[in-house]
């Protein structure tokens, strides 16, 4: 269970009890639920690196043009 969700096959299934099942089950949705809540707490740290790329991204553009059209074309 690295990645927090248990993977049954099928014979294990159907092998094993309900209340084994209903284990498996309620584990893998905690798993679920706190990864979720991991991933909705992300949207301002993501909204802040895209500002960040944008800036980086624009000050390459601009360097850019600069050195095609004033030293390129001289």
């Amino acid at each position: 269970m690295a990645n927090g969700f248990i993977v049954v096959n099928k014979e294990d299934w159907e092998k094993a009890k309900p209340e084994q099942r209903d284990w498996w089950i309620f584990n893998t949705l905690q798993n679920m639920d706190k990864r979720l809540k991991t991933l909705e707490k992300k949207p301002l740290y993501d909204k802040a690196m895209a500002f960040a790329g944008g800036i980086v991204g624009g000050f390459a553009a601009i360097l850019a043009n600069y050195v095609f059209f004033k030293v390129m074309l001289g």
